[in-house]
C-alpha cells in the first residue's frame, strides 16, 4: 500500500480563503501607508523643531504652517480664565496641566498656553495654587494642535475650571474669546514653579508597522490553513 498525498479544495471553502486573503493583505498594505505617512509627519516634526523660532502675532494664524516649530508670542496672561486639566501624570504622579489664555500683545486675540504641570494636594476638593505673571510678557514654547482627539469616557467633561481635556473650540464656547487655532506648549520659565517636561511629539509609526505585520500574518496563516484542510491522503495498491 503505498500513500500520496493531494490537494483537493472545496468551492466554498477556496472563496472563503480568498477573500480572507486579500481583505487582511489590503489592510496590511493600508497600515503600511499610514506608516509611511506618518515617517513623512515625523520627519516634519523633527525638522521643525530644528528651525529658528517663529513669532505669532494678533493676525489669525495658519495653523499647519506653524504646527510643532518654536514660537514666540508676547502678550498678559489672564489668569482668571485659567483652567486645570486633570488627571495629568509626571513620574507616576497624578496632577494637573494648567492652561491660560494669553492676550496677544497688539490686538484682542488669545493664544492658549500650556503652562506647566502642578501635582494634586491631597484634598482634590481643593486645587493647587498657581502663581500667574502680571504685565506683558514674552513666551517661548512649541505650537501644538489646537483641536486634538480627545478620547472621554463621560460627559462630564468638564466641572468649573477643571477639565478632563482641552481643545481650542471647546475653550471657545466656554469663554466667547477670538484665539488663535493652535495651542503652545510653553518651554520659556516665568517664575511660576510650573514643570514644563514635555514630552518630543510622537506620530505613532512603529503602531502602524507593528498592525500590518499582524494582518499580513494574519493572511499567511489563512492561507497555510486552507492548504493543510484541503490535502487528502490517497491510498494506491503497490
Amino acid at each position: 500500500m503505498l500513500a500520496s498525498l493531494r490537494f483537493k479544495p472545496a468551492l466554498v471553502p477556496t472563496v472563503a480563503a480568498l477573500l480572507g486573503i486579500v481583505i487582511t493583505a489590503l489592510l496590511g498594505d493600508w497600515q503600511l501607508n499610514r506608516a509611511a505617512y506618518k515617517a513623512e509627519l515625523q520627519a516634519h516634526v523633527n525638522e521643525a523643531q530644528r528651525l529658528p523660532a517663529l513669532p505669532i502675532g494678533s493676525a489669525p494664524v495658519n495653523a499647519e504652517a506653524i504646527l510643532y516649530h518654536n514660537v514666540t508670542v508676547r502678550g498678559t496672561f489672564d489668569a482668571e480664565r485659567t483652567v486645570y486639566i486633570d488627571n495629568r501624570q509626571h513620574q507616576g504622579v497624578v496632577g494637573y496641566f494648567i492652561v491660560s489664555p494669553l492676550k496677544i500683545a497688539g490686538g484682542e486675540r488669545y493664544l492658549l498656553v500650556e503652562r506647566g504641570w502642578i501635582a494634586a494636594g491631597p484634598d482634590r476638593r481643593q486645587l493647587p495654587v498657581v502663581p500667574t505673571p502680571a504685565g506683558e510678557i514674552e513666551i517661548a514654547g512649541v505650537a501644538v494642535p489646537g483641536n486634538p482627539r480627545v478620547f472621554e469616557l463621560s460627559q462630564q467633561v468638564a466641572a468649573g475650571n477643571v477639565w478632563q481635556n482641552l481643545t481650542v473650540d471647546r475653550y471657545r464656547t466656554r469663554f466667547g474669546l477670538e484665539l488663535q487655532p493652535v495651542i503652545v506648549q510653553q518651554h520659556s520659565d516665568t517664575g511660576d514653579g510650573l514643570i514644563r517636561d514635555w514630552q518630543i511629539p510622537s506620530v505613532g509609526i512603529e503602531k502602524h508597522r507593528a498592525y500590518a505585520l499582524q494582518w499580513f500574518s494574519i493572511a499567511l496563516a489563512i492561507l497555510i490553513l486552507y492548504v493543510v484542510l484541503n490535502v487528502r491522503r490517497q491510498t494506491a495498491q503497490a
